[in-house]
């Protein structure tokens, strides 16, 4: 009986260790504005908050708009299982302010930098099979998750950038039960040289939801207020124009407990097609929490004074009949 005993021990504590580590953050709200922005920032694992070349966003740090060429604009749509959709719109500019005294038009230095960055990021799921309260079926439901946001940032010095976005939500969720709720970023770039970039930036400040099934439950309905996790990210990266070389490493720590690791890297393999791989979703805390790599690529061919750019990425989704698939289109002019 005691070898039984000591067995049936060895086997019920292996099973018990075994399992997965739970994390806060799989069930705080916000899931899709946290999965990336197109297929660039995604093909490079997310690791993009201190990235100043090529085409930008301020969804990774608003600080890093002031480096945009030109006006880039950005449409995107993602393939993913389970009838979800994710979809991105964006545009960026940069703008350059010259001091009047200085009548040099062709030499002369602008006095100031600074950017702006506008978009959306639309998640939902249809063909949901709604069903009544005896099981007859009403129809099919979807959802729609959305984040509006728009970003200003100033350049104080030619190493120094800051920025802040302010974020808006709207999520309709079923019939009479919506909900919105409004967030800041803030982020900072320090130009260390030519080829080093560091970055800090705090998200999601205030972003919340607030939820009233009053319209549905009568006075059983309750009020229930749901906030996304903070995230506190430190990044760098390093670029060297010589070998065409992009790479870029982030930590992020999050008030749900997490400290996650992502890197990228980006090869201009030639003139106007570049490749990508990244690492995402590292959690330093919780090995049981999946990884997930990434590839990519862009090609960019020039219309006049227009360049577009087709971008593609693929993320390894685990727990998923398939992987993700991430297409885009760039317009810079």
């Amino acid at each position: 009986m005691k070898r039984l005993f000591f067995i049936f021990l060895f086997i019920t504590s292996s099973v018990v260790l075994a399992q997965p580590k739970f994390s806060e953050m799989a069930s705080r709200v916000g899931a899709f504005s946290r999965m990336g922005f197109g297929a660039r920032g995604i093909g490079m694992g997310n690791a993009m908050s201190a990235v100043i070349t090529g085409e930008l966003v301020s969804y990774y740090n608003p600080a890093v708009t002031v480096f945009q060429n030109n006006n880039s604009a950005h449409a995107g749509y993602s393939f993913l299982s389970i009838d979800r959709n994710l979809n991105f719109l964006s545009f960026t500019r940069h703008f350059d302010f010259y001091s009047k005294k200085d009548t040099d038009v062709v030499n002369r230095k602008p006095r100031n930098s600074a950017g702006v960055s506008a978009g959306i990021i639309n998640a939902g799921v249809t063909n949901i099979d709604g069903r009544d309260n005896n099981g007859l079926s009403i129809g099919e439901l979807s959802t729609s998750e959305n984040q509006f946001f728009l970003a200003v940032a100033n350049k104080f010095s030619e190493k120094f950038s800051a920025g802040i976005s302010a974020k808006f939500y709207y999520y309709k969720l079923y019939e009479d039960v919506s909900t919105s709720g409004f967030g800041v970023d803030i982020g900072a770039i320090y130009k260390v040289n030519d080829q080093f970039t560091v970055s800090a930036a705090i998200m999601d400040l205030n972003s919340k939801y607030k939820w009233d099934t009053g319209s549905i439950y009568g006075t059983d309905g309750v009020v229930t207020k749901d906030k996304f996790p903070n995230l506190r990210k430190l990044g760098i990266s390093y670029l060297n124009k010589t070998l065409g070389l992009l790479a870029a490493l982030e930590f992020e720590n999050s008030s749900a407990e997490t400290n996650i690791l992502c890197a990228g890297v980006e090869y201009n393999i030639y003139k106007d097609l570049f490749l990508r791989g990244g690492i995402d979703q590292f959690n330093l805390n919780n090995m049981d929490w999946s990884v997930r790599p990434s590839a990519g690529f862009s090609f960019y061919k020039s219309f006049g004074n227009v360049v577009v750019g087709v971008d593609y990425a693929f993320v390894l989704e685990q727990y998923s009949r398939a992987d993700r698939h991430i297409v885009g289109l760039t317009f810079n002019f």
